[in-house]
Parts: structure tokens; sequence; C-alpha cells
């Protein structure tokens, strides 16, 4: 006869172990940063190659950083990306409306139906690690700025030379609120919705100083979080349930991400029998881990099955090396040992992730009442050299 549980086997998961009930226990997430700042010729070759390669991997979504803030420079790249792949998600590195929360509402739109639903928005961008190819941009990655209206954020400062400040938590949550309402409303192709609903929204909760967090918790699907151990991880996921259980959601149906940058430069065998495998201070503000695809395998092994972390987002700082390494050493040997899947589950970036379509406030006008707010039939984006480039018809996209 089996052995009768322990007491402490008995006892429940706390908040921060416990898996979420609409998704798989144990299921593991994993994402890539893809760096498109340096306007290289080869730049748009170069991130395909990087995103068929996680594709290949089996990886969530990649998070494209173009290093633009105008929204159809910020969504071109990532809209050929889409255009090219079949299951990954892709999330463009987008700051925060200046104007009106119709412009990225309905950029974003498009990306999701030129995806075909794996479309989403990283809102903010943690503290880049030095370096070259270090991923997102450093503090906010957004425009600096105090709410002037509905959805918009402009900057305060007094003179050339003065440096803004940086929006409250209020005022970024009010942003993202509006351009979420502004997919609820219509923001639209050929008068129908995304394919997600809402595409995916990533923030990150060391933004703002640290008022990020406030944000993820009542917007976000996923937050990012920075940790150099599995506990101070584990802590920042149990403040982040309990913030989104206060601001009337379902903690369950929010995904923590460690936001880790990887210098995949060590050796192929691992560290030694009993040697301690953890991410460093970069001493820029950001977590680095630096050591072998092995050593970073047995390190995400370690958090989730510890229920710190849902998974993880990675920032190679060598673009070319440190990916591959992590795809076809790392991810294989998750794969391996059955700890990560070899397909993607969906069709959807929602879908992979294990997300509920949300409920629409607003529903769909019915037939010959027109949406509230249409994209046109085509909509051209801006392509990183300034011209059109991607065209949107009947959700299609065409280089």
């Amino acid at each position: 006869m089996p052995a009768e549980p322990s007491e402490q086997q008995r006892r429940p998961l706390p908040a921060a172990r416990r898996p979420a009930p609409h998704r798989p226990a144990g299921t593991l997430h994993l994402a890539a940063v893809i760096d498109a700042r340096e306007p290289t010729a080869d730049v748009a070759q170069r991130c395909t190659e990087t995103a068929l390669l996680a594709e290949r991997g089996g990886l969530d979504f990649v998070v494209v950083d173009s290093g633009a803030d105008a929204v159809p420079d910020a969504v071109a790249l990532p809209a050929r990306l889409a255009s090219v792949t079949d299951r990954i998600g892709v999330l463009p590195l987008l700051p925060l409306p200046a104007l009106a929360p119709q412009d990225p509402a309905r950029a974003l739109a498009t990306l999701d139906w030129v995806s075909h639903g794996r479309g989403g928005w990283a809102v903010v961008g943690p503290p880049a690690t030095a370096g070259p190819g270090s991923g997102l941009r450093r503090g906010s990655g957004l425009r600096r700025g105090t709410a002037t209206g509905r959805g918009s954020v402009r900057a305060t400062a007094t003179g050339p030379d003065a440096e803004p400040a940086p929006p409250r938590a209020a005022d970024v949550a009010a942003a993202v609120a509006a351009v979420t309402a502004a997919w609820d409303e219509g923001a639209a192709v050929d008068g129908a919705r995304a394919p997600q609903g809402r595409p995916v929204v990533a923030v990150h909760a060391a933004a703002w100083s640290g008022e990020g967090r406030q944000v993820a918790a009542q917007h976000a699907d996923i937050v990012l979080v920075r940790a150099a151990a599995a506990e101070e991880a584990a802590a920042e996921r149990a403040a982040l349930r309990d913030l989104a259980a206060a601001a009337g959601r379902d903690p369950d149906r929010l995904l923590v991400l460690a936001d880790l940058a990887i210098d995949l430069c060590g050796g192929e065998l691992g560290q030694e029998p009993g040697a301690d495998v953890a991410p460093a201070d970069d001493g820029a503000g950001g977590v680095v881990f630096r050591g072998g695809p092995v050593d970073l395998a047995e390190l995400v092994v370690r958090w989730r099955e510890s229920g710190a972390v849902d998974g993880f987002l990675v920032r190679p700082l060598d673009p070319r090396r440190d990916l591959e390494r992590f795809v076809n050493g790392t991810v294989a040997l998750l794969q391996h040992r059955g700890l990560f899947r070899t397909f993607h589950p969906g069709a959807t970036l929602r879908e992979h992730l294990g997300l509920h379509r949300p409920a629409q406030r607003h529903p769909a006008p019915g037939p010959g009442h027109g949406p509230a707010q249409t994209l046109p039939v085509q909509s051209r984006i801006a392509s990183p050299g300034g011209a059109a480039g991607i065209a949107v018809a009947d959700g299609t996209a065409v280089s």
C-alpha cells in the first residue's frame, strides 16, 4: 500500500507556488528578445533568422526592440517577422501613446491580424545590460511624461535641457487601459476585431522606479521580474498575485517570467557537481547568467519546479551565439527531459500561454451597423527604411 502523505505534503502550496488551474501544472514558458536597434544593412535578415530559430525551439514569443518610438516604425519589423513565421508570438517594444490610444491600438490589432492571433505588446523594457546586444532598452523604454488626457502621455520638462519627470503609475495604468479599451471599442481590421480579442500585454515590474508592479497587476497578461535568486523571484511573484487579487483579477491569469540576460560562453559539460549556478547583478540594474547551456537548463528547472516563476525571457548578450546555444543546447536538453514542449500547443499566443480570450466589454456591432473605429481595407506600416513595406489586406501580410 502507498505510504500516507506527510503533514508537509498535505499542506496547501503557498500562492507563489500554486499552479494556475487553466494551465497544465508545471507548464514552462520561454521567450527571447530580438535586439534590432543597430540599423545595419542586414538587420531584417538577421532578425528573421533569429525569429525562425526561436520558433524551431518552440519558444512562446519574441520581444522585438527596434529602438523606434513612432508606432509605425516600432511595428514594421514585428509585422515582417509575423509574416515569415507560423506559430511563435511577436511582441514589439512599443512606447505608451504620446497623443491618442487609437494609434497603438490599431497598429497592434493589425499586427494581431497579420500574425493570425500571435501579436502582443511589450509596454516597457527593463534596464538593459551594458554592451551590444543587450536587448530591451534601459529604464522604462517609454517616453517620460504625465497623463494629459484619456490614454495620453506628455513630457513635463520646463526647458530644452531639462530631464522630464517619469510618469506616475496611475498615469501609466490609465494609458495602458485606454489602449485596451480601444481594442474593445472597435480598433479593428475590416470591421473585425483582433483574433485574440486583445493582443497579449507584457509589462516589466521594475519599470517606473518599481511602480510597474502595480500597472502589471492591473493590466498585464505577462509580467517580467528581475531576480538573482529563486527565493527573490518567488517573493516578487507572491506580491504580484496579491496585487492582482486586490485589483479584482484572478491572480492565476498573470504569468510571471524572469527577465534574464544570458552569456552562454561556458563549456557544454556544465559546472562541477555541487557548484553554485546562479545569476548575478550585471552592474547596470539588471541580472545576467554566465555559464553554459547545461548550467542554464539546471537553473531553469530549479526555479520552475520551486514555483518561483512561470518561465524566462532571455536576452542574449551575443545574439548570434547565445540564442543558438540557448535553443540547441538549453531548450533541447529541457525537451529531452520532457520538461519543455516540442511543438506549439495552439494557433494563437494566448493558446500557447494558456490564457483565456478576454471578454469584450463592448460587443462587436452587428451587420449593417459598422465598427466604431475601423482600419482601412489596406493599412500600410512603414518599413525600417522608411518606405511603405507591410500591407494588411484581409488579414494577410505582403512585403
